[in-house]
């Protein structure tokens, strides 16, 4: 037992307790000294702490360490001092019952964050922790020390009323607190209505978060609120700065004979657009011959490159959004619409800067050669998917009615040249899942009238083939270069996704071949053996669930899904950063300042096939890499970072969207029963989707009132205590749309009938508009 000396208790807060204990520097010194962590017992004995208020002051004092980082504690162990090492990073994932977890930094595996540490936290904080033990699930739990950054200073929700006074429930559903709205700072804003809400004061243990009304939306059902609420959750920039469109505007409308000197002059050749009706944007045109062996292939894209320079106005604009969002019936652009859907949009029948990848591939479909260059466009025809597919399907004299007869010979051309990319793609073992998407018909109030399935045709297939072919080309040019530039990377599967799916592949008969390392023709091949059965779909998407989300980085690690060695994205720059910086890595080669000499040599050692992998023109300028492409390695890690983020930030914003139409949609219906197909299972219950409507809502186990269902993970089903029956994965159930929550956009169904049964062929739905 060692008192302590006067020193130890020389400390600001002795004044706190009647009977005064050392302070923190000691305590700190005295767990240094020991090398071992101590129980609050053993650092009263070695302190001389005998009385029943010293122990309690020094339980409250080393509450206090533990909350401000300063100490650790194991109830197994006790206390120790917390090292530098064992403080974790990460960023907060808000869960909506209240608790959350923190993704690390370091990429391990998830941390638990409790309920009261959620208390004072917001979904996408960045915060460190210290691990503080397991839960009663094993989980590792994080104990909080501090939050390092906010992620927003402005929130949206609705506005509700609680007698005099207003809050606002957040729209993000991962944000479990209320905001308490300050006193006259409601900006007229009615209960019930979307407001944007700038925090004033951050939420602690004791105390709601605290703000002002800075925008009043609208009321939920007014045509576009949806979109207009996504945008702002997710922080996706939808205005553009008075600078941003001055520059764009002074670009013009059209090519100037200047711009188009020093670049190939491919007008002569018939390119033409293949895109959807809707489209606006056209970022790329194709052209396609026969060439003795094989065929000739030209990929044009837009030169965005050339108009939006790095670090301009414009750059950083685009760098900012990252990628256009796509929303039904609406776009918000990565770049101003007079450039991406003018001056750099491929519209037929107009002169367009292009950067050009001209590709021979042979009988079998394999790329023999490439070439990229600066050039000159001029749009033939501007075709749609719809009459592309025609033109496959039909005979001459369609095409003669249709004015598109001219254009038959290339498209045979790039017909056949799909058929051999696409058995070159099955011989390659690429992971073709096929999903399906569904479509929106809004009538005039922006309500949806329809939701149809989308079918895709060859020619969706055809585009989507030589588009695979140029970003092919350009990662093998990129790589070759050894240029510090973004790949588009995707992991094969981790190995619990991977354990789960093969428990449940096991489940229906089925296996994946190649052990713990599957390669994409193990995928492929099991998918190919589904054609005939009637749980493909489910399979698929449990098969798609297994792998990980693709991402931008400039370590090249290949493309699993589709089975490349190494992919880039190349093809779309107007509405993807990604493809933008890609472009400018090619321009900086063919615009090098090397010598002809220099830049010869260098480019006659990556292209080994005889030819020059791009082609400069005669007289055309260099640029300087400060004017090209001012990157390194860091920049590059930092950018694909952001880019990947972004993007899926988009994605979330887009499936917000779609939710929230749906739920809209399926309140007319409540009451009403659908057939649809079982694709998750829970321990509270199964979520089933709807046929052809691409609608999912909850079967709560609770709604499963006829037996005791307990849930099996390897199984993916939920049985039944006492009848033995299952509802699994794959399964066909008829549900009954109970209730639509808008608020936290779900869809609970119920089983039409006690007993599900066997499998039940599809069933038209009974709508209560079709009663009217």
């Amino acid at each position: 037992m060692l008192p302590a000396s006067k020193s130890a208790y020389n400390a600001t807060d002795t004044n706190k307790h009647s009977h005064p204990i050392p302070n923190r520097s000691y305590i700190l010194s005295l767990l240094k000294m020991h090398d071992k962590a101590l129980t609050r017992r053993q650092l009263a004995e070695q302190m001389a702490l005998d009385s029943a208020e010293e122990q309690e002051g020094l339980r409250r004092r080393l509450r206090a360490m533990e909350r401000d980082g300063q100490l650790s504690f194991d109830p197994r162990e006790g206390y120790s001092v917390l090292r530098e090492e064992d403080k974790i990073e990460g960023r907060v994932i808000g869960h909506r019952d209240g608790f959350g977890f923190l993704a690390r930094d370091d990429g391990g595996d998830d941390l638990l964050l409790t309920q009261r540490d959620m208390l004072t936290l917001f979904d996408g904080d960045r915060v460190q922790v210290r691990i503080s033990g397991l839960d009663n699930r094993g989980r590792q739990k994080a104990a909080l020390l501090s939050v390092t950054q906010r992620n927003s200073e402005h929130l949206v929700g609705r506005v509700y009323v609680d007698g005099d006074s207003f809050f606002v429930r957040p729209e993000n559903t991962r944000i479990s607190q209320e905001i308490d709205i300050e006193d006259d700072h409601l900006m007229g804003a009615t209960e019930g209505q979307y407001v944007v809400v700038a925090l004033s004061g951050y939420p602690c243990e004791h105390y709601r978060a605290l703000g002002k009304v800075t925008e009043v939306l609208g009321d939920e059902r007014a045509p576009g609120m949806e979109i207009d609420v996504a945008i702002r959750t997710h922080g996706i920039p939808n205005t553009w700065t008075d600078e941003a469109l001055t520059a764009a505007n002074a670009l013009g409308d059209y090519v100037t004979e200047a711009d188009k000197s020093h670049r190939a002059d491919l007008r002569q050749l018939p390119f033409v657009t293949i895109d959807g009706e809707d489209a606006k944007d056209f970022d790329d045109a194709v052209y396609c011959e026969r060439n003795g062996d094989g065929w000739r292939l030209w990929v044009a894209i837009a030169d965005v490159s050339h108009y939006v320079t790095p670090d301009s106005v414009l750059d950083k604009e685009a760098q900012k959004r990252g990628t256009s969002v796509y929303f039904p019936g609406q776009v918000v652009p990565m770049l101003p619409e007079v450039l991406s859907n003018g001056l750099c949009s491929l519209n037929p029948h107009v002169d367009r800067l292009v950067l050009a990848c001209e590709m021979q591939i042979n009988r079998a479909g394999n790329m023999t050669s490439y070439q990229f260059s600066e050039a000159v466009i001029h749009s033939h025809a501007r075709l749609t998917y719809t009459q592309t597919n025609q033109m496959l399907n039909t005979k001459g004299a369609a095409d003669k009615r249709t004015g598109l007869w001219e254009r038959r010979p290339q498209i045979e051309a790039l017909y056949e040249l799909y058929c051999a990319l696409s058995d070159a793609r099955a011989k390659r073992g690429s992971v073709d899942f096929d999903t399906q998407e569904v479509a929106f018909t809004f009538n005039e109030s922006r309500k949806i009238d329809q939701i149809t399935p989308v079918e895709r045709n060859d020619a969706h297939r055809l585009i989507e083939e030589c588009m695979l072919c140029a970003n092919v080309a350009t990662a093998q040019f990129l790589e070759k270069m050894k240029l510090p530039a973004l790949y588009r990377n995707h992991h094969g599967p981790q190995q619990k996704k991977l354990k789960n799916l093969r428990a449940f592949l096991a489940s229906r008969q089925l296996q994946l071949a190649g052990g713990s390392r599957p390669t994409p023709e193990h995928f492929d091949r099991l998918l190919s053996s589904l054609s005939n059965r009637t749980d493909a779909g489910v399979i698929r998407s449990m098969m798609l669930r297994s792998l990980s989300q693709a991402e931008y980085s400039p370590d090249n690690i290949g493309h699993f899904g589709l089975a490349y060695t190494a992919y880039a994205h190349f093809t779309s720059p107007i509405r993807r950063y990604p493809d933008l910086l890609v472009h400018r890595a090619i321009r900086s080669v063919i615009r090098g300042q090397e010598s002809g000499s220099l830049l010869r040599r260098a480019l006659n050692a990556v292209s080994g096939r005889g030819g020059d992998p791009v082609h400069r023109i005669d007289g055309a300028p260099a640029l300087t890499p400060q004017q090209s492409y001012p990157y390194g390695l860091e920049d590059m890690k930092a950018l694909g970072q952001q880019c990947s983020a972004l993007s899926r930030r988009a994605d979330k914003a887009s499936w917000d969207v779609e939710a929230w139409l749906k739920c809209d949609y399926m309140r007319e219906f409540v009451g009403d029963t659908f057939t649809g197909t079982i694709i998750t299972v829970t321990q509270f219950g199964a979520f089933v989707e709807l046929d052809h409507l691409g609608v999912e809502g909850l079967i709560h186990i609770s709604a499963m009132n006829n037996d005791f269902y307990h849930f099996d993970e390897h199984a993916q089903c939920l049985r039944g205590e006492r009848t033995n029956e299952t509802f699994t994965v794959g399964d066909t159930v008829e549900v009954q749309v109970d209730q639509v929550d808008m608020a936290q956009r779900k869809i609970a169904f119920s089983l039409s009938e006690p007993d599900h049964g066997a499998m039940r062929p599809n069933k038209t739905r009974t709508s209560k508009r079709s009663r009217q």
